[in-house]
């Protein structure tokens, strides 16, 4: 595995999801700088902009497991992890395996399900691992979660806690697109009221788990020197510092931009990080895991102006 071979996946990835998605490349790159990071997503945007359609493209570019959770009011947290039922022609309980169990899991409008099912994601993003009747179960090294939610609709919906908000590396927001990317994807899907099954557009998977595995090993090598490391640990707690934030960014959050700023330098064609690296992805790692002071709120700010604000005002090495 080289800088070569992951840059052609990353052009690869575009392409293949190029040919249903249009005018998504930036966000697609941060979905496989996550991926890479072994991190999770969320994809914020108003109904209507793919955020479905591009979570599941995500899904089939690669030759890994996907499944998808349409998360309800009414799910349970059985329904999402799994649970042992009982066999009476064999007298004994057997696990039945929730969709949790897959490599690139969908968490489809992830805010419309209590708190109390949201949980059910903690111990998986953070260990990879569930634990169902005091036995806990590994899930596959491919997994990653990609949580949809509506930014708009507040009807039936719930907040997702911090605790959990924290565990998703990035926060992506799905904006309009442009009129002529708006125009190219009337041009391809205009003449149907639905979109295509995904097969019918010939995507095609290229890497697998084995694969993935290899290119993650290459990322952990990626040089981070000392000073990008205090660049990133300064910026991470300006956000604890800031009058204009109630909470900052936790220490996970430093640890977890490190680890995007690596896969982001590698995609780039380089084997050691800059501070362009940590300033590209400082405001899709840290909007979420920040909290507004109420006086912010009042004003109109909002959390991403304020880390821009500080990524501006703090000093980058040279």
């Amino acid at each position: 595995m080289d800088l070569e071979a992951i840059q052609a996946l990353h052009q690869g990835v575009k392409e293949q999801i190029g040919k249903i998605v249009v005018g998504q490349d930036d966000t697609v790159a941060l979905m496989l700088v996550s991926l890479l990071a072994r991190g999770h997503i969320i994809l914020e945007g108003v109904p209507g902009t793919a955020k479905t359609l591009l979570a599941q493209c995500f899904g089939a570019t690669l030759s890994l497991e996907f499944g998808r959770i349409q998360f309800t009011p009414d799910l349970m947290p059985g329904d999402v992890i799994g649970t042992n039922l009982f066999n009476f022609q064999t007298n004994q309980f057997s696990l039945t395996k929730g969709p949790i169990f897959t490599q690139i899991l969908l968490a489809d409008e992830i805010n419309r399900t209590p708190a109390k099912t949201q949980a059910a994601l903690l111990q998986a993003m953070q260990e990879q691992a569930v634990t169902i009747d005091d036995k806990t179960y590994a899930l596959d090294d491919g997994f990653m979660v990609i949580a949809t939610e509506n930014p708009i609709e507040q009807l039936g919906t719930y907040p997702l806690p911090e605790a959990q908000l924290d565990r998703f590396l990035f926060k992506l927001i799905i904006d309009y697109p442009s009129r002529e990317d708006e125009l190219a994807i009337v041009a391809r899907h205009g003449q149907r009221p639905v979109t295509g099954r995904i097969e019918d557009f010939g995507i095609t998977a290229l890497a697998g788990l084995e694969e993935l595995a290899v290119i993650r090993e290459f990322v952990g090598a990626i040089k981070l020197n000392r000073e990008v490391v205090e660049y990133i640990v300064d910026i991470v707690r300006s956000t604890r510092e800031h009058g204009g934030l109630q909470y900052g960014a936790s220490p996970r959050a430093a640890s977890v931009l490190a680890a995007a700023a690596r896969a982001h330098a590698a995609l780039d064609g380089r084997d050691y990080v800059i501070p362009d690296d940590v300033k590209t992805l400082a405001v899709h790692a840290l909007r979420h895991r920040v909290v507004l002071a109420p006086s912010t709120e009042i004003e109109g700010d909002s959390a991403q102006q304020i880390i821009e604000q500080i990524c501006d005002s703090t000093a980058a090495p040279r």
